[in-house]
Parts: C-alpha cells; structure tokens; sequence
C-alpha cells in the first residue's frame, strides 16, 4: 500500500474545534496525509465551508453534538453515520473530536479519540463535583468512546491528568498541544483589555471580568456569545460586549489590544489566550493548572474569582508599560513554541501508524 495516509476527521463550528481541526488538516497536508472533515452540529457559513473546503473535503452530517442533547438517544445516529463515511471516504483512521463519538464504532480502522472538554470534566472544574444525576449518560457514552479509542489525546497534562480523574477506567492520555498559525502583531498597541470566550459559560468568568473592568484604567472589551437556550445569559454593566464576531475580527482584536484577560475557571487548553500572546498582548489568567502549565514566567496570574487581583494585574500592567512590553514579549516566544508543525508531526505519526497496520503482509 504506497498511497498516502486518509484520516476521516469529526468537527463542529460550535467553537475552537473549527480553527482547530482546519489548522490541523493545513498542517497534515503538507505532511503527506489528506484528510476529510465530517462535520456535526449547525451548518457553519458558507465562506467558513469554503475555507474548509481549500485544505479538506468535507461532509456535512448535520447531526448533533453531544453536550447539545438531552439524552444519548438524540445520538443513536452518530456511529452509523462515522462508520459509513470511513467506508466512502477508504479512511486509514478515523479522528474523533469528542469522546463520544468512538462509542459503538463498528469500523475496524483506528480510532483516535481527542478530548477537547467534555461535560463530566466541566463540572468536576467548575462546580468540583460529578455529573448530576440527569447527566450521567453523558459520562457513560464518554467511557464507551475512551474504550473504544486506540489512543486518547488531551492538549494539556493539565487536561490529561482531569480526564484520568473523571475517567478511571481510560488507560492513558497522551498531550499533544494545540497550536496556530502566525499572527502578525500590530505595530501600535491599544490601550484596551481583549477577552474572548463564550460567556454564557459560567466555567469562563463573566461576572468575575465585569467586576473587574468596573476597577481597570483601561476599558475592557469581551468577545463572544453572551446567551444560549436554557442556560442563564452573562451580564455586562462594566465591561464592554461586542458579542460573537467572525474569527477573523477576533484574531485582528487579539493582535491590537495591549492586554488580554482570561478569568476562567475551567479551560483544556486556552486557544484565545494563545491567540493573543501571538499577537503581542500581555497575559492576566487565572492561576489555574493549564495556564499554569502553558504561560508560567510568561504571564501575571489571578485567584479565579478575584475581580480585585484581576484589576489590580491589569492596571499594572497598563501603568508600566516596560513591564507590560516585556511580559509581552514573553508571551510572545512562548507562543512560538505552540507551532503547527509540531502539532501536526504528532498527530501525523499515529496516522501513519494506523496506515502501516492496514498495510498487508
């Protein structure tokens, strides 16, 4: 078998997996390895699909994801659908972006499974307790996927260790990071705050950044969606909400602003931070274990919850600017080492795996 290798690819246009999943296929390709992008969840843009389309084929299944159904039911689908594209597409591997996914595959290529968040590690960072009974299923469809996974992959030790909590059975997490391509810095820096986050999520921080911006010097600016159905809106009287904004706009903010914060409580990774650190914006981040694990030395780290000390960082920052200027640097070469390449020469070496044991003997 001489071919290159053909990985079959879950994604959705619900958050960082979209920029994720493209920003891996771009690399992939230059390795050798094409892939195929099934889509799930809400149909994304069509210049968004047009981009997809540019590095990827791409087929859109339309079917939900797991953290937007009530019950495992809704899912009964999902395994069918994977299984009948790995056998259209000839996929070598099949990459699933979320757990669940692999459970109930019946294909017999190699299933890598890579956990991006899920449910059950949401409440045990967030709320410090597992799943409520309603949501348990969820748990037990995660187990099946992890099961199911010839390898498991998390984008921090930090992540990676979390899932090993929540899922005692897993076997083993591996850590390939996640990772961008360049951003151009700007030549001027805004004297504003950037954050960026789906705030509608309480594990993010809204009210602990609105609290804040009512203390800063400098105003703060929060992209990204304030409300979802069913889950209470977050509320901004301090900081300014421009809402959800086309990516582009988000990256080009990320790349002005002399200082972005992340006041979250639960982040697997933290791609909007790395985002702006390769713009040239200074870190304040919640002292957790991934921003610990990903930006120490590199950034001013807060209490999650502590408006005080998030201000407090911040106007600092906006008071020195050598520090500020300096702290950015930092961030910025730290961001460097997030590179495509390496991610991609990672994950393309279990692909080639997976192509050498398909291969006959």
């Amino acid at each position: 078998m001489s071919r290159a290798p053909r990985v079959l690819m879950t994604c959705d246009a619900a958050g960082g997996v979209w920029t994720y999943a493209l920003d891996l296929a771009r690399g992939l390709r230059r390795r050798g390895v094409e892939t195929v992008l099934a889509g799930f969840g809400a149909r994304p843009a069509e210049s968004d699909l047009k981009e997809a389309r540019s590095v990827a084929e791409v087929r859109w299944t339309g079917l939900p994801l797991d953290w937007t159904v009530r019950d495992r039911a809704e899912l009964s689908g999902v395994a069918p659908a994977l299984d009948a594209l790995v056998a259209e597409t000839g996929a070598d591997a099949l990459q699933v972006n979320a757990p669940s996914q692999a459970a109930g595959l019946k294909s017999r290529v190699r299933v890598i499974a890579v956990t991006h968040s899920c449910v059950v590690t949401w409440f045990r960072a967030v709320r410090g307790r597992d799943v409520p009974p309603e949501w348990r299923w969820q748990r037990d469809l995660n187990t099946e996927g992890l099961a199911r996974a010839d390898e498991v992959v998390a984008p921090t030790r930090a992540h990676a260790a979390l899932t090993l909590r929540c899922y005692p059975g897993c076997r083993r997490v591996r850590t390939v990071p996640n990772a961008i391509g360049p951003i151009e810095a700007s030549g001027t820096r805004a004297e504003a705050v950037y954050a960026a986050a789906r705030w509608w999520d309480e594990g993010k921080g809204a009210a602990t950044l609105d609290a804040a911006a009512a203390m800063t010097d400098w105003p703060v600016v929060a992209f990204g969606p304030g409300a979802r159905e069913g889950v209470a809106p977050a509320n901004f009287a301090h900081a300014h909400h421009c809402g959800p904004r086309p990516h582009a706009d988000v990256r080009r903010a990320a790349a002005r602003a002399g200082i972005f914060v992340s006041p979250s409580v639960y982040e697997p990774f933290g791609l909007a931070a790395l985002e702006a650190a390769a713009g040239g914006a200074a870190l304040v981040l919640s002292d957790i274990p991934t921003y610990r694990e990903n930006w120490e030395r590199a950034a001013l780290f807060a209490p999650p919850g502590d408006a005080r000390a998030f201000a407090m960082h911040i106007n600092d920052l906006a008071r020195h600017p050598h520090f500020r200027e300096r702290l950015a640097r930092s961030a910025r070469r730290r961001a460097r080492t997030f590179g495509l390449e390496r991610q991609a020469k990672a994950m393309a070496a279990m692909f080639a795996a997976a192509l050498r044991e398909r291969e006959p003997a």
